[in-house]
């Protein structure tokens, strides 16, 4: 169905890709694999239209193909859903699905017809819903089902999904899998982008993994187990994981850095209480939507508290704006990066910096070359992949974006690091690099609080870990507890 030969492309400083190659064929469902930076956006927007390639060839359906922009490839049959959906939440949900060409009678918009036809659509994905209600309201799983149902309405041969799990919980990853392999009957070539190995092996017909804007192979699973894969996409063997066996150095009466008692939000929170104490990483487990965010977002005074109370050093704060977090020593690299975390039009040097300098206020502007200075210590320190510090930092990868917001906030030297799901979207070998960062930052005393849907993560590196479910607190566990009882708890099997 699709074939991509020869394809090349360079910016600025960096060659993107040289040379890739991706044979897609109708009725599958194929993997593309790469740490963050290997290529494989940059490949997704050539195909879309988004980027003109420097060299090579694209075929559709044996066809040459020259797209100049997404809607010519998606009137092509070829469309993308991609990690942040990015429809218009303000829209209606039929109005998302036929966004550009509305179904008109006698000049006027036939809204019956639409109303009707999305139905259907949505039918399809087994997803019943008021389509006239607005999009906005709907949980990100119901946004991406609506999305995939806007590439039927197109009559798409090929969909691309760009991370489509990373938001999702069990049930929903279950649900969108199971639509995807009806699809995949039907005859629809699905390009599946995952840093998940488990879902690659779950759904995927075939893999090619890029490495370094190059192609390194194409594979069927089978025979391709994952240590091999993590191997072609890094390059070399994974090294074992360096984090710490969770027992923590601090002692259990230690007075705590950061305390909430009873904090509670109407809607968001029940009322709870936490603790974290200087030198421990303090994990945060829960499904989507039990109030992990939430907590995080209260602690950081991003939003205000009905009730209850929190505590710094010992002293009782009411947080309005969070600039007075970070005046108190507070951190919070946000889980949705491209929307709360990056200024995407922005140096690399300019966001590392931008945290640091809104705290020193306005009369004490941080030179250009102390900016300098800061930025190019955190890129080697992270190994953030750019070509250089004045690089727009939209132009780089999920990890190396992720690793650049780390960075903003370690310039700043703080007490307490609030971290929400920092390993979401970025790939194996960044993932072990920003955990073993996290590792190192505790045993120099920093408090961090470490929210993830990944429970592996959960159990390797807390010292400590609060489950919520349904908006409050479960109870707490252990470091050194395994994934199963975490599970349990988070689920309500254990008490």
């Amino acid at each position: 169905m699709l074939r991509l030969s020869g394809i090349s492309k360079r910016f600025v400083g960096v060659q993107a890709l040289r040379d890739v190659q991706l044979h897609l064929r109708a009725g599958e469902v194929h993997a593309l694999m790469g740490q963050n930076g290997a290529g494989k956006s940059t490949l997704i927007k050539v195909l879309t239209g988004v980027h003109p390639a420097d060299g090579g060839e694209i075929r559709l359906a044996g066809q040459p193909i020259h797209p100049r922009s997404p809607a010519e490839a998606q009137a092509l049959g070829v469309a993308t859903v991609y990690q942040e959906v990015n429809l218009c939440g303000n829209l209606s949900v039929a109005e998302n699905i036929f966004a550009g060409r509305l179904p008109r009678r006698a000049g006027f918009i036939d809204r019956g017809r639409m109303a009707r036809e999305a139905q259907a659509l949505l039918g399809r994905l087994h997803l019943e819903i008021d389509v006239r209600q607005p999009l906005g309201r709907f949980p990100v799983a119901v946004q991406q089902m609506v999305a995939i149902a806007r590439a039927l309405g197109l009559r798409s041969r090929v969909l691309i999904l760009d991370e489509p799990s990373s938001s999702l919980d069990v049930d929903e990853v279950q649900h969108l899998f199971a639509v995807l392999r009806e699809l995949r009957s039907q005859g629809l070539a699905i390009l599946f982008v995952t840093h998940f190995l488990d879902e690659v092996y779950a759904l995927a017909d075939r893999i090619t993994v890029l490495r370094n804007g190059e192609f390194v192979g194409e594979y069927t699973p089978a025979r391709l187990p994952a240590p091999a894969l993590v191997a072609a996409m890094i390059g070399r063997e994974l090294a074992a994981d360096a984090a710490r066996q969770p027992a923590s150095v601090v002692a259990p009466d230690a007075a705590p850095l950061v305390e909430a008692r009873g904090l509670a939000r109407r809607g968001a929170l029940q009322p709870a209480d936490l603790q974290l104490r200087p030198g421990e990483v303090l994990g945060l487990a829960g499904l989507l939507g039990s109030g992990r965010t939430e907590l995080a977002r209260l602690l950081f005074g991003m939003d205000r508290p009905d009730r209850g109370e929190l505590r710094v050093d010992g002293r009782a704060v009411r947080l309005e704006h969070p600039a007075q977090a970070v005046a108190l020593g507070l951190a919070m690299c946000p889980e949705e990066r491209k929307v709360d975390g990056i200024v995407a039009e922005l140096s690399v040097r300019e966001n590392i910096v931008l945290a640091l300098q809104a705290r020193q206020g306005l009369w004490k502007v941080l030179s250009r070359r102390r900016q300098q200075e800061i930025a190019e210590r955190y890129i080697r320190a992270l190994d953030i992949r750019t070509a250089d510090a004045d690089t727009p930092i939209g132009q780089l990868s999920g990890g190396n974006q992720q690793k650049a917001i780390l960075a903003r906030w370690l310039a700043t030297e703080p007490r307490l690091l609030i971290l929400d799901e920092p390993t979401r979207g970025i790939d194996v070998a960044a993932k072990q690099e920003i955990m073993g960062e996290i590792v190192r930052l505790a045993r120099a005393g920093l408090s961090v609080l470490f929210i993830s849907s990944e429970l592996d993560e959960i159990a390797r590196l807390a010292d400590r870990i609060v489950v919520l479910r349904e908006r409050r607190v479960a109870g707490e566990l252990p470091g050194g507890s395994d994934e199963a009882t975490i599970g349990r708890l988070i689920t309500g099997a254990a008490a």
